[in-house]
Order: structure tokens, then C-alpha cells, then sequence
């Protein structure tokens, strides 16, 4: 390959210009003479400021000098540096600062030229909350701020629900809020049914429920065999004297705790709290299939699917997910690989740092961890097949989307476009993304109509959704280099919604995005949908047409999209009290506010000393609430 190569990249007014590797080649070499022999992480950026590639260094003057060598790299990275045009440096105190940094760059800024963990989902742990003399168990996502004790991850909310379940069963804890506890003055159905012992009637003491809790919390931090044990020993104690009433209830719990190791499809013996990451190749492509083990339990399995170069190796896309993944949750102190991965000592030693305690990166080779690892990736392979099949089918279908509206290629990006409102009220708008790969979440959005639209104007929410979209898509990529620009636009609707989005596009100057309405059939029949284009007759399809189920699920997508956040600007809507608009006020305050004068009038007509004497409400916080409300009547 000729290092004159010329290459076109986006400049920051949104010009194309011609880049070749001599260009690149420039620029790297601008730059060494002041890069100190250092560790730390360098950014290769485009034209339009954007990152093309975030890399560490043990010493940056010797990793970016490489670049230059362009003869010893393959065409991916000669295409990088053909882009090049600025170079970013950050120096670190050491290599294990610099792949942590590294991470944290790479999952935040998405250069397209690394390996990238798009899924970036939160899991669901168990929480034993601590804030109360008689804890509770339930479900918990997000950060860990609340005080108590937390197990898992879990791999899904439903292993966490199952999980619960089984524990309310073998343990008999609480699961009810605090607030509903307090009001309770006799035993709800799971006293009944016997998932619970009733703390809140008093039904047990203090001292007895702790050891409910205690019992627990060992079983989950890995101390199965004990619990079990203790549970069966008691159910024998009462049969031996004749207390078959009580032994079938140690039974009904033994059964429980037998019941959370039924669901698990995969046991090792001894592993303790690990990880294991397997993947598998085809295609150009890679899954990562992870399973989770806490307290030697299976806590689950999921797939995850990089987005990477072809080129990539297998071994690059394990370090690279990796350090990825583990850079906003605990790494465990062992994690199980498929294969060797580069610089395994380096990446387990952040890993330590960043648990602070020791992580160990472990091959098996024999024996049941081995037997794990095969496991993981026969579920890779599959996980892997089935979305390439996936893809495949979607492809075909998305092609015949072009040949039914005439488009010159199988659209990569369909954006679907519904409003709702009822009676014109809480009015927004909702916008759905599906592309080769199936539907696009996270790029969802929703739309609050801010214009004055008439009560049930449609047509005008329309072209406010649409003229704010588009607006913004020509001031944030006007180039169309970022994959945010659609190829075929769906607006729910007959010709009239379809003559509002031609003229939106037509006054923002853009010509070369197709647009089609469609419109419910007959008695809004599914089935019979109409299809309007620009200057055509409306188009149907046969019934059973595959094309068209998939432009049904398009529509109901964006139609059930639309209706959520409806219902949830609704919901907020009828939360609202005039104390949200009281500066210095959030939930806390104001559910203390409520809860003690019963309602935001109470709260408006209080006085000063009356609003003090609220817990959480100091003097001047209490005069500020006075004002306001003096204020604003």
C-alpha cells in the first residue's frame, strides 16, 4: 500500500478534505520531539476534533514513534493515521494508572478505532438494607449508597426476583417499605403464606429476626452448606418430638434454599466469588459470554457483543472488554479467560487497584474451571450464530423495505416518529431507532412539546418533533460522518403527517432523507396499513408479506415508546404539588413536608415555628418556604 494513500475526513466546518498517511505520518512526527519517555495514554484525534483511537503507553516518546514505521502495520491502523490530525497526551504516574485511564477514555469518548463495550447496563444485586432494626430484602441497581449488605451481581432482574422469592421462603425476611411497616397493625398475606414472620406486629423480636437475617446473609456470602445443615438438623429435631407441624415448616425452608440451586445450570466446586469470560469469533465479529459466581452460586450468564475491527484478534478483544467492563463495577478476585491475553500481569495488577485487593487473571486448562470455560464458549458460539442469523434476517428484511419504497440501498438507520397526548394535554412526541442489528435503545428519544400547539394538534407536534431533530442534526453532524443521519424516515400517519415532514425537510434544505407515512387500514385493521410516498398513490402490501410485519413492529414500537413516556410525564404531572417549585427543596423535604402536614395547602399556610418543627427543615430553610409561599399566594 502506498503511504501517499490519499483518505477523506470531515473537517470541523463540516468540509470534506483529502488526508493521506504522509499527512498523518506529519503530524505523530510534530509531536515526539516533546513526549517525554513516560507512561501514560495518548488520543489520536480527526479533523473534527473527535477521538479516532485512545491507547496507553509504558513510555509515550517510544509507543507513538512506532506510528511512524508505517510499512509494519495493517490497513486499519494506516487508515488511522491517514485521519490523524491532532494528538492528544496525558502523562501518568505509572502503566497501571495509564490502562485505567485508558478504559475510562475508551467507554467514555467511543473512538471507532478500538475495541468497544457498548452494552453498559448496571446489574441487579440483593440488598439486606441496615437502616432499620428489622431489615428488609429486596432488589437493588445503581450505586451502592445505601447502608447494608450487597451480593451478587446477578446477571438479570429475573434471577434476582427468583432468588428473592426463594430466600423470603427459607429466611421468612421483609420485603415491605419502611412506611408501609410502620402502618401495619396485623399480618399481610406474606405472613400468610408464610414468607415472612410478621416483625411488624411483633410477631418476633428484634433478636430473633436478626438471626433471620444473619442466616441469610451467610447463605449468600457462600456459607450454603451450613445454613442447610442447621435448617435440616432443626426439621429432625421437631419430628423426633412429635412437632410435625413445625418440621414441615424446616421442610418447606430446605426446599427453598434446595430450589435457588435448582435454577443454576453450571456449579463449580470451590470457585468462590469469580468470573469467567469466554469468546468466540466468526464473521468479523466476537461475543464475550460472562458467567457470574458469588459465594461458589451461579449468579448467571450474559452475552455481550464488542464492536471492533475485523483485524481484531480474539486475545485484543479480551483484554480490551475486560478492562472495559470492570471500569465502573468491583472486579471479583478471580476472573476465569478463554485464552492468554497481552500484559496479564498489568491488567490484573489495575484490576487490584481498583478493588483494592488482589485480582488474579487465570487459563484453566483441566478440571471443572476448564470444563466452565468450554461451557461459556459453546454459549459464545451459539450467542454468536443466533445474532449473525439475526442480522442476516433483518438484513434481507430492511432490503425489502428499499425495494418496496424505491430506495437505492437497504437503509442502515430508520427513525419511526409517533406522538401522544390525551385531549391535548401532556403533549410530546417519540422517536425509535432500528437498524441491521434490531432496534437501536439507547438511540430512543422523547420530545416534550415546548410550541403553542393547539389541544390535539397533530400536526403541529409534528413538525416541531421533526424541525428539532433535523435542526440539530445539521448543526451537530453536518457531514453525516457519525451514523446519526437517517436513511428512511417513518412518521405514524396518513398524508397529511407525510405532506408535514416533506415540508419540514424541504425548509431545512435537506433532500435526500426518504420519508413515509404510514396510516392505519380500514377499521384500523392491522394488515391493511396504507403507505404514502411523495407523489404516489398509497401502497399496500399482502397480508402476510414479511415486509410488512416488520414495518408493523416498527410502528407498534414507536407507538408503545410514545405511550410510555406519556404515562410517565403524566404520573410526574399528578405528583406535583407547589412545593416542587420552592428552591432548596427536593424529595426528602418535601415528603417530610407532607407526610407531617398532610398536604401542600397545610404546608402553604404553616408558619414559621410550625415549618421548623419539621424534621430535616432548619430555621432558615423554614423561612424561605414562609416566603415563598407569601410570594407566590
Amino acid at each position: 500500500m502506498s503511504e501517499d494513500r490519499p483518505d477523506s475526513a470531515p473537517s470541523p466546518d463540516g468540509r470534506r478534505v483529502r488526508r493521506s498517511i504522509t499527512d498523518g505520518v506529519a503530524v505523530i512526527e510534530s509531536h515526539l520531539r516533546t513526549l517525554p519517555n513516560a507512561p501514560g495514554v495518548y488520543r489520536m484525534l480527526g479533523p473534527d476534533g473527535q477521538a479516532l483511537y485512545v491507547g496507553k503507553a509504558r513510555s509515550l516518546k517510544k509507543r507513538v514513534a512506532a506510528y511512524v514505521q508505517t510499512g509494519r502495520h495493517p490497513a486499519r491502523l494506516l487508515r488511522m493515521i491517514a485521519e490523524t490530525a491532532e494528538m492528544e497526551f496525558v502523562v501518568t504516574r505509572s502503566e497501571v494508572e495509564a490502562l485505567l485511564l485508558e478504559s475510562n477514555l475508551i467507554k467514555r469518548l467511543k473512538p471507532r478505532y478500538n475495541v468497544l463495550l457498548r452494552d453498559d447496563k448496571t446489574f441487579p444485586q440483593i440488598l439486606i438494607a441496615e437502616d432499620h432494626p428489622f431489615p428488609r430484602i429486596t432488589k437493588h441497581r445503581g450505586a451502592e449508597t445505601k447502608p447494608g449488605k450487597y451480593f451478587g451481581p446477578f446477571a438479570s432482574a429475573g434471577a434476582v426476583n427468583r432468588t428473592i422469592t426463594a430466600l423470603q421462603r427459607a429466611f421468612l425476611l421483609r420485603n415491605c417499605s419502611d412506611g408501609v411497616f410502620a402502618q401495619r397493625t396485623r399480618p399481610c398475606l406474606q405472613y400468610q403464606i408464610k414468607r415472612c414472620t410478621a416483625p411488624c406486629v411483633g410477631y418476633v423480636d428484634e433478636a430473633q429476626y436478626g438471626e433471620q437475617v444473619g442466616q441469610a446473609a451467610a447463605f449468600l456470602a457462600g456459607r450454603s452448606t451450613e445454613v442447610q445443615e442447621r435448617f435440616a438438623a432443626a426439621m429432625t429435631e421437631a419430628a423426633e418430638q412429635l412437632e410435625f407441624e413445625t418440621a414441615a415448616r424446616w421442610r418447606d425452608r430446605v426446599r427453598a434454599l434446595a430450589a435457588i440451586h435448582a435454577h443454576q445450570d453450571i456449579n463449580v466446586q470451590g470457585i468462590g466469588d469469580a468470573d469467567a469470560l469466554a469468546v468466540h469469533q466468526a464473521g468479523g465479529q466476537s461475543c464475550v459470554q460472562v458467567y457470574f459466581f458469588r459465594g461458589g452460586r451461579n449468579y448467571g450468564t450474559r452475552a455481550y457483543f464488542p464492536s471492533h475491527d475485523k483485524e481484531a484478534g480474539a486475545a485484543e478483544v479480551l483484554a480490551a472488554f475486560a478492562a472495559q467492563f470492570y471500569d465502573d463495577k468491583p472486579p471479583p478476585p478471580l476472573i476465569l479467560l478463554s485464552e492468554p491475553v497481552e500484559e496479564a500481569e498489568l491488567l490484573a495488577e489495575a484490576l487490584g487497584v481498583k478493588a483494592a485487593r488482589k485480582v488474579t487473571l487465570a487459563v484453566p486448562q483441566r478440571g471443572d474451571k476448564r470444563a466452565l470455560i468450554d461451557h461459556a464458549l459453546n454459549n459464545a458460539r451459539e450467542a454468536l450464530g443466533r445474532r449473525l442469523a439475526e442480522r442476516t434476517a433483518q438484513g434481507k428484511l430492511l432490503a425489502g423495505v428499499a425495494a418496496a419504497f424505491g430506495l437505492s440501498e437497504a437503509p442502515q438507520r430508520v427513525e419511526v416518529y409517533d406522538n401522544s397526548h390525551i385531549s391535548g394535554t401532556n403533549a410530546g412526541g417519540a422517536m425509535i431507532v432500528a437498524g441491521p442489528e434490531g432496534f437501536v435503545k439507547s438511540a430512543y428519544r422523547k420530545f416534550t412539546i415546548k410550541g403553542k400547539v393547539a389541544p390535539g394538534d397533530d400536526y403541529a407536534m409534528m413538525r416541531e418533533v421533526l424541525t428539532r431533530r433535523f435542526t440539530r442534526a445539521l448543526k451537530e453532524d453536518p457531514d453525516r460522518a457519525n451514523g446519526t443521519w437517517p436513511d428512511l424516515v417513518l412518521v405514524d400517519g396518513g398524508k397529511g403527517q407525510l405532506g408535514v415532514a416533506t415540508e419540514v425537510m424541504a425548509d431545512l434544505g435537506i433532500a435526500d432523507v426518504a420519508v413515509v407515512g404510514i396510516a392505519k387500514g380500514p377499521d384500523r385493521d392491522a394488515g391493511r396499513e396504507r403507505f404514502f410516498l411523495p407523489g404516489e398513490a398509497p401502497k399496500s402490501f399482502e397480508p402476510k408479506d414479511p415486509v410488512l410485519y416488520f414495518l408493523q413492529r416498527l410502528r407498534d414500537e414507536a407507538h408503545r415508546f410514545a405511550i410510555g413516556a406519556h404515562r410517565a410525564k403524566r404520573t410526574k404531572q399528578i405528583g406535583a404539588t407547589p412545593i416542587d417549585d420552592i428552591p432548596g427543596i427536593g424529595p426528602r423535604r418535601k415528603k417530610a413536608l407532607l407526610h407531617h402536614f398532610g398536604s401542600a395547602k397545610a404546608v402553604s399556610a404553616a408558619s414559621v415555628e410550625d415549618l421548623q418543627a419539621v424534621d430535616g427543615i432548619s430555621r432558615t430553610v423554614a423561612e424561605a418556604i414562609h416566603a415563598h409561599f407569601r410570594t407566590h399566594g
